[in-house]
């Protein structure tokens, strides 16, 4: 079952909808239930509020999915580069897009102190880390990377897809060294073939190389921190929902139920 609703998002003072999936049978029980936090929740569950008319069919799995969780998709902003801001932790300067600090910490902060407790308050959830992950695709696996790190104690299970990694490798990896982490942390870190690559190396065959490299040394600290990892490069992978919805099950299985 999906719940919409409206929520006020304090760190742009801003409304935002929630996409909620409840388990096949909420109504009728009073069990609890696990958690799992993602970004874009646009994108999750309804090919009508997806960004690109393609969802990643979120509903149709937790169906047929055998262990019943809950979901929180978040909605971003649709604002001109407020979803970067956003949805970023560290300064940001690139040519594309421009130069700007990211404001990521105080839309994680707000997941953490404002959105989750509410969760908690509002469904039979469980509460604590074990229970509760977190994830996104793009600057969403960004933030679900940093989150899994500086909030540990919160998440202990992130899935990563395409992250916008790449701009900021150093600081990442040296966050990672800085935290605490907990032996018992997953984290899933993809990438598509198709998508990545340096423009030098279009000519060589060398695909993803951008993406690959970065993830991989992201994996090499967080296994010298005794997080479990698993790397995935998705053959024929594209940056889009329709790909990244390929790869749910993949996720899932390795962050929840191996």
């Amino acid at each position: 079952m999906l719940q919409i609703k409206e929520v006020y998002f304090s760190p742009s003072e801003d409304t935002r909808r929630l996409f909620v999936w409840l388990p096949d049978g909420y109504e009728q029980s009073d069990e609890r239930y696990p958690v799992m936090y993602m970004f874009d929740g646009h994108n999750l569950f309804l090919d009508s509020t997806a960004t690109y008319g393609t969802c990643w069919g979120l509903s149709d799995f937790f169906l047929r999915w055998p262990k019943p969780m809950i979901c929180v998709g978040i909605e971003c902003s649709h604002r001109g580069q407020e979803r970067l801001i956003e949805y970023c932790p560290y300064h940001f300067q690139d040519g594309r897009f421009g130069d700007f600090q990211g404001t990521g910490v105080k839309t994680l902060d707000w997941i953490v102190n404002v959105l989750k407790p509410e969760i908690d308050r509002t469904y039979r959830t469980y509460s604590f880390r074990e229970a509760t992950g977190i994830g996104g695709s793009s600057m969403g696996g960004l933030m679900s990377l940093f989150g899994v790190i500086r909030y540990n104690q919160v998440f202990s299970k992130a899935a990563c897809l395409s992250s916008t990694v790449s701009p900021f490798t150093e600081p990442l990896t040296n966050d990672i060294r800085d935290a605490s982490i907990n032996p018992d942390t997953r984290v899933f870190l993809s990438w598509g073939d198709r998508e990545g690559f340096r423009p030098a190396e279009k000519e060589t065959g060398r695909v993803g190389s951008v993406l690959a490299d970065s993830n991989r040394a992201i994996e090499t600290v967080l296994r010298e921190k005794g997080a479990v990892t698993q790397l995935c490069m998705q053959q024929g992978g594209r940056h889009c929902e329709a790909d990244w919805a390929k790869l749910v099950p993949v996720f899932m299985d390795f962050l929840w139920r191996s």
